[in-house]
């Protein structure tokens, strides 16, 4: 039976805490045209990398659900992955999705829900043993998504964001750009501040507009320290890059900040934007432009 090619099969395990989105992440994923299972037994990956080979390449895109509710979940999880890269060729990453203590329990009220380990106890007692037994594959995870703070709509938002080109070679890689006043994303992988560097907001002509405008934009790029600033991570993300690449992972959000997120951080963002969308899948936004600086 022939292997199936790397680049023809991409698979995304899903996992993380109960009442964290896992839900919402699978309807999202299969509106992007994912290929979907909920709650595959582990032992059962490798049947299902032969139904792929079987296939014959009609199936690019997979999305497995896995998580506690198969209680024979680490002491076969990584094996079957491993089985899968090294005999199947299908290259995995793993999705966790997370949430705090106070989130989860709100939400298990709810819906009135038990929680699949404490079924006779509190929410907060199943929830407390459920971190402490998915410690481990979260620190394997190639992305983590804290929900605590997104509505469905948001992290559908995020998951047609982070996915839409999954089946893509390479890293995407998302500069950001956010007002420290409006709190740092959550969601971040790198974060800079720019804080350092001269404000617009007090130049009474260019307060109105934004670091998208060419006399913003040339107002923050003048100065010395923002020249030096640049040359500095450029030279970094060049380094950095490849390095998170090579080491597997497909998504990077890196968030430049400033006080408000109008003026300097949308000015670098947008400049970095430029520097790299040719070495790499890049793409810009903006979280807090419209918020005043």
């Amino acid at each position: 039976m022939a292997l199936v090619k790397e680049q023809d099969v991409k698979l995304l395990v899903i996992t993380g805490m109960s009442g964290a989105g896992k839900t919402v992440a699978v309807q999202s994923l299969e509106d992007l045209g994912f290929f979907c299972i909920d709650n595959l037994p582990p032992l059962l990956l490798p049947k299902f990398a032969e139904l792929l080979e079987q296939s014959k390449g009609k199936i690019g895109k997979v999305a497995l659900v896995i998580d506690l509710r198969g209680r024979d979940f680490f002491s076969s999880l990584f094996e079957s992955l491993d089985q899968l890269e090294k005999w199947h060729g299908i290259h995995y990453q793993i999705l966790f999705l997370d949430s705090n203590d106070q989130t989860l329990v709100r939400r298990y009220k709810e819906t009135r829900r038990r929680h699949p380990l404490s079924p006779d106890g509190t929410p907060l007692d199943g929830i407390v043993q459920e971190r402490r037994l998915l410690e481990e594959i979260k620190g394997r995870a190639h992305q983590i998504i804290d929900t605590s703070h997104l509505k469905p709509s948001e992290l559908k938002e995020k998951i047609v964001t982070r996915f839409s080109q999954f089946d893509q070679s390479g890293m995407a890689v998302t500069f950001m750009s956010f007002g420290f006043k409006h709190g740092v994303p959550i969601d971040a992988d790198l974060v800079f501040d720019v804080r350092f560097l001269p404000n617009p907001h007090y130049v009474d002509s260019l307060r109105p507009q934004t670091g998208k405008d060419p006399d913003v934009s040339d107002y923050v790029m003048k100065w010395t320290e923002t020249k030096q600033f640049l040359d500095k991570l450029i030279d970094l993300f060049s380094f950095l890059f490849p390095q998170y690449s090579k080491e597997g992972k497909t998504q990077l959000v890196v968030g430049i900040g400033c006080t408000g997120g109008k003026h300097r951080s949308v000015a670098i963002a947008e400049y970095l934007y430029h520097k790299f969308k040719d070495q790499e899948r890049c793409r810009v936004t903006h979280r807090d432009i419209e918020k005043g600086g």
